[in-house]
């Protein structure tokens, strides 16, 4: 499988108080992993996937009870957003093979997922249009992220190891892909996920969505029922 084209130069501008709370916020997180991680892009992602699949199940929570009080319908914002948090499960589960988290990174993931949760929680209550800003600008950052693993990858610095079987099989790749391969249709993920989010963003502010960058063609896993049917 071949990772759909994306356009790497997307960026939202800031406009607005809103907007630029985000921007700033994603920047100082930004700031925190170059320091602590540096070039180690495989320990980086093990750290922030963890952290970027919990605004999908939040706001995929938030909205269900929204919808259950007002008794109207979500206009499919639950199963996107559900898809989302899966999908960067995934990602997580992926990097985990790759890259072997220390001790030390997997006390760092159980403070940090805590701590964001919460705050995320309570962004989300207070501006939902904010969260989803933050997620796209979180997004945009991941892009970039991945485009320089890909670099590091391509002059030899990161080892071109062989793809992990769990994520051959979520993304359909064939038997000799590489993490060179992986990282493609991560990248390509969270550029989807930067556009939706950004898409969800506009729609609460009445600006027009805009276009998203398609989803790489992945498994869809099915509820334990299902299987047993």
């Amino acid at each position: 499988m071949t990772a759909p084209f994306i356009d790497l130069g997307v960026h939202h501008k800031p406009s607005g108080i809103s907007d630029r709370i985000a921007f700033g916020f994603t920047k100082a997180l930004r700031w925190t992993a170059d320091t602590f991680f540096a070039e180690r892009y495989g320990h980086r992602a093990v750290v922030l996937e963890t952290v970027a699949a919990v605004p999908g199940m939040v706001g995929a929570t938030i909205n269900h009870l929204a919808c259950l009080r007002r008794m109207c319908d979500d206009k499919g914002w639950i199963k996107t957003l559900m898809d989302e948090a899966e999908n960067e499960r995934m990602h997580l589960m992926t990097f985990i093979e790759v890259s072997k988290p220390t001790w030390f990174e997997r006390a760092v993931i159980i403070g940090v997922q805590w701590v964001f949760y919460l705050f995320f929680f309570a962004l989300y209550l207070i501006s939902s249009k904010t969260a989803h800003r933050v997620v796209g600008y979180f997004e945009e950052e991941a892009v970039i992220s991945y485009t320089h693993y890909l670099a590091e990858i391509d002059s030899g610095r990161s080892e071109n190891v062989p793809a992990p079987e769990i994520a051959r099989r979520y993304w359909d790749l064939p038997d000799g892909a590489t993490l060179r391969d992986v990282v493609l249709v991560v990248r390509a993920d969270e550029a989807h996920h930067r556009d939706v989010n950004h898409g969800f963003a506009n729609e609460l502010a009445g600006l027009p969505v805009g276009q998203v960058a398609e989803c790489p063609p992945h498994l869809v896993l099915e509820p334990n029922w299902k299987k047993a049917a």
